[in-house]
């Protein structure tokens, strides 16, 4: 039996048209693919886009768009741009397909059986722009009183109910894991970033939105949609088949082997 390689691209943001840093990062991807597949091994790799959060929406609303017609169009930038570049991806996702709905809503109520998030009530500075919510010792003053984040994306003052994943129960899990696996997090000025970042002390993440309506449901609660990065991350599952975790593809291939995030390798062996 050949060995399995399951290699994954960044699921690229539908706000906006493909630009070199995608095509970029594809390529990266690719080569390795196609290196690994002349190595002898059976390769799995994964590209497509995400899709959803108030970003995506805006956007839409910018160009005078449904949604739903907006994601079309874009990620079909995507799609052609892959065919341009010649990519031997195996697959496509995107995540407003059926299968991804799904495979979020099983993982969602998965998380709620372990009791791993719980409901509560987000206030706080928000940024549109990054889709995340800041600390007030994060900002800096702007012009006409305006709150900066540290990306320099304006913020606003947002309440509203959430659920939570709690993400504190897991920072010393998590440095545990990268002092047993040194080389999961490539390059290494990457690795003592996210390192420094789990020591600093991770809070609860809040992983539901009220406020808007492009996102996946959550299960069983009609006012609520899922977090965009709750749903965008889910997608290296879903590429293998996920919730059907008995299925060959899921496997054979999950968990990867290497998620490149932006031009960084992130992985979890070569």
């Amino acid at each position: 039996m050949n060995p399995h390689y399951y290699i994954t691209t960044p699921i690229y943001y539908v706000n906006d048209a493909p630009h070199v840093g995608h095509a970029y990062t594809s390529i990266a991807c690719d080569v390795l693919a196609r290196f690994k597949r002349l190595d002898g091994y059976d390769v799995f790799y994964l590209t497509g886009t995400d899709e959803h959060g108030q970003k995506v929406a805006k956007s839409a609303a910018n160009a005078g768009m449904d949604t739903q017609a907006f994601t079309d169009k874009v990620s079909q930038n995507f799609r052609d741009l892959a065919k341009a570049l010649n990519l031997s991806n195996d697959d496509f996702i995107r995540t407003t397909e059926p299968r991804h709905k799904k495979a979020c809503q099983v993982l969602w109520n998965e998380l709620k059986k372990r009791d791993a998030i719980y409901l509560g009530k987000y206030a706080g500075w928000y940024a549109m722009r990054d889709e995340a919510y800041y600390g007030e010792d994060e900002l800096k003053d702007g012009p006409g009183g305006k709150k900066i984040a540290p990306s320099g994306a304006e913020c606003e003052w947002v309440e509203e109910p959430s659920y939570f994943f709690k993400l504190s129960q897991w920072g010393d899990r998590l440095l545990k894991f990268y002092d047993d696996n040194p080389d999961f997090i490539l390059p290494y000025t990457r690795r003592n970033e996210v390192v420094s970042f789990v020591k600093s002390g991770m809070r609860d993440l809040s992983i539901s939105r009220t406020a808007m309506k492009w996102g996946v449901p959550v299960p069983d609660e009609p006012d609520h949609v899922m977090y965009v990065w709750l749903d965008a991350l889910n997608n290296y599952q879903t590429g293998v088949g996920y919730p059907d975790t008995e299925s060959t593809l899921y496997k054979k291939f999950w968990p990867a082997d290497l998620h490149m995030a932006s031009t960084r390798f992130i992985g979890r062996r070569f």
